[in-house]
């Protein structure tokens, strides 16, 4: 049986509700900051997890995210911010929540203990070896996400386990574990608190990371972002300048011409090259810019 330390009340704040305001928000504060400090602690399993995601979207892979309730939204979450933020294709980011799309906005009773449920919506996925499978649960015991995560093994797909209970079956089945070890939420149970908190950022860390190994970031600038509203392309104008130094009248034209893909207009600008060709120079080093500069 998984030791549920994320149930258990916090040894610290049996009172909490007779705190002051001010000491009740500091203490919610602080307790919050030892997420950062549990998923720094498996720091190694999350690159893990990176290196293995990789080969697999290369190879024409899907993200699909599996959760229940709070995990389930995060992994949501993550799926949606990809396309715009990476340009990530949204057919290849997958979101299976615990009671379907209804529960982004109102819970869904008993829909986490069905684990049936869960591998059935990963087979009308149609998960496969390609596939990267990250299954998130604060517990490491939720039924739906458990059954979603032994059909994705079933169907070869990788699969990553989230979970903020030591020795959690989520975590323990899955081919990479990640345990990420909050321990007691200061409002005892409520993992929506540190638990979450850690979640979101072994989700970005994990999602970001691979999108920079699949050559979405030029040094430390986003450059593959879509630039679909005025504020992006105000972003794709200043990253396109930041990177080639040129004017962002310059760097305006450069992107006008390549369709506002900040890749095509850097390596224009940097190598004087007519779109059609930047964009054939980048393709045959698999979108790095870096390599597409190289001499």
């Amino acid at each position: 049986m998984t030791s549920q330390r994320t149930e258990a009340p916090h040894p610290d704040h049996a009172r909490l509700d007779e705190y002051p305001t001010q000491e009740l928000v500091v203490a919610m504060i602080r307790d919050q900051s030892n997420a950062a400090a549990a998923v720094q602690a498996a720091a190694t399993q999350i690159a893990a997890a990176v290196t293995a995601a990789v080969p697999r979207l290369e190879a024409g892979g899907r993200l699909v995210y599996v959760g229940a309730g709070t995990s389930g939204r995060l992994g949501l979450l993550d799926s949606v911010e990809l396309n715009p933020t990476f340009s990530w294709p949204p057919e290849r980011c997958v979101a299976l929540l615990a009671g379907g799309m209804q529960a982004v906005q109102r819970a869904v009773e008993g829909a986490e203990d069905d684990a049936e449920r869960g591998a059935a919506d990963v087979r009308a996925a149609n998960v496969g070896p390609n596939d990267v499978a990250i299954l998130i649960a604060a517990s490491g015991a939720t039924p739906y996400v458990m059954g979603a995560l032994r059909a994705a093994r079933a169907a070869g797909a990788l699969t990553v386990g989230i979970a903020n209970n030591p020795a959690a079956p989520v975590a323990g089945e899955a081919e990479i574990g990640i345990t990420l070890d909050t321990g007691q939420e200061i409002v005892s149970g409520s993992t929506r608190l540190k638990a979450g908190t850690a979640q979101k950022i072994a989700l970005n860390t994990f999602s970001s990371a691979v999108m920079i190994r699949l050559n979405k970031v030029y040094g430390n600038l986003m450059v593959d972002l879509r630039a679909t509203n005025a504020k992006l392309k105000r972003r794709a104008i200043r990253l396109t300048a930041l990177a080639t130094h040129a004017d962002e009248e310059r760097a305006r034209a450069a992107l006008e011409a390549s369709g506002f893909h900040v890749k095509v207009a850097i390596v224009a600008i940097a190598r004087n090259l007519p779109p059609d060709e930047a964009r054939a120079r980048l393709a045959a080093v698999h979108g790095s810019v870096r390599a597409a500069l190289a001499d």
